[in-house]
C-alpha cells in the first residue's frame, strides 16, 4: 500500500487570536469557520496551538456541551477555571488538564506571558456524552511514565490503558524527543498517526518537516525517519474506523 503521508506546514494552517493578539493560534485542525485546509478526522475534532508572546491574557468564561477537551501545556504555566470546581487553578509545563464537557460546563482560562498549550477536542460518542454529567480532571506532568528505546525518549501520556480516562475510544498521546540520526519507527495498524513538530528538524522520504509543522500518516507500518537538532514531537494515534458516528460525521463537517 502507497505510504498515505498528508502534510499541513505551518504557514497552511489556519490562524486564531483573542484579545487582539494577546494570545495567538495555528490551527491543525480549525473550526469550519477558520477555513482551514483539515477537516475533523476520527475522533480528532479539534487542534490548536496556542501561545501568549507578550503578556498575561485570559480566555473568558464559554460554554462547552459534549466533547472532550484537553488542554496540555507545552511551556510556562497557564490557570484554569471552570463552573464545576468553582476555583481558579495553575498547571504547568507538562501538565494536561481533561474536560469531559458532558451535559455542559463553562470555563475560563489565563494564559501567563511565554506560555504555550495544545487545546485539543476528543469526539467520544456524542449521543451519550450529551448526557452524562461533565467532569474535570488535571493530571500533571511527573505522573506520566517516560520510556527511552532505541535512541527515542518517549513521554506516555495516554495509552490503551486510558491513563487520562478518555471516553473517546483508541486514543494514544506521546511526547517523543529524538536522538540526532535515522529511527525506524512501528506504526500501529488501522489507525492515524498525527504528528506536531514541537522543535529541531525531521524528515522523512528526503522532505523537511520543522517547527510547527503538521502531518498524518495512515496506511504503513513502518515509517523511517531521519531527525536533526534533537527533534521533539507530539503524537496522536487514533483508529481510523469508529463504531459510532462523531459529531463531524452527524453535521456533516468531516
Amino acid at each position: 500500500i502507497q505510504m498515505s503521508i498528508n502534510i499541513f506546514k505551518k504557514d497552511d494552517q489556519a490562524n486564531g487570536d483573542f484579545n487582539n493578539g494577546e494570545i495567538l493560534e495555528k490551527k491543525p485542525i480549525g473550526f469550519p469557520q477558520d477555513r482551514g485546509k483539515l477537516k475533523p478526522y476520527s475522533n480528532l475534532f479539534y487542534w490548536a496551538h496556542a501561545w501568549a508572546p507578550l503578556t498575561d491574557s485570559i480566555i473568558g468564561l464559554h460554554p462547552h456541551r459534549g466533547f472532550e477537551i484537553c488542554s496540555f501545556v507545552l511551556k510556562g504555566e497557564i490557570e484554569h477555571y471552570d463552573t464545576l470546581l468553582d476555583k481558579w487553578i495553575t498547571l504547568s509545563k507538562g501538565d494536561v488538564q481533561v474536560i469531559k464537557a458532558g451535559k455542559g460546563i463553562s470555563h475560563s482560562e489565563k494564559l501567563k506571558k511565554g506560555s504555550e498549550i495544545f487545546q485539543i477536542w476528543f469526539d467520544p460518542n456524542i449521543q451519550e456524552s450529551l448526557y452524562i454529567d461533565p467532569s474535570y480532571s488535571d493530571f500533571r506532568s511527573k505522573d506520566f511514565k517516560i520510556k527511552i528505546i532505541n535512541n527515542i525518549e518517549s513521554k506516555i501520556i495516554q495509552t490503551n490503558e486510558n491513563q487520562l480516562s478518555l471516553q473517546s475510544s483508541g486514543i494514544e498521546i506521546y511526547e517523543h524527543k529524538f536522538n540526532n540520526g535515522i529511527h525506524l519507527i512501528k506504526l500501529k495498524d488501522k489507525s492515524y498517526h498525527s504528528y506536531f513538530i514541537l522543535s529541531g528538524t525531521l524528515e522523512i522520504n528526503n522532505q523537511q518537516f520543522t517547527q510547527g509543522d503538521f502531518l498524518i500518516i495512515d496506511n504503513e507500518s513502518n515509517l523511517e525517519l531521519v531527525t536533526v537538532n534533537n527533534a521533539k514531537v507530539f503524537e496522536i494515534v487514533s483508529p481510523t474506523s469508529l463504531d459510532y458516528k462523531t459529531y463531524a460525521e452527524i453535521h456533516k463537517i468531516s
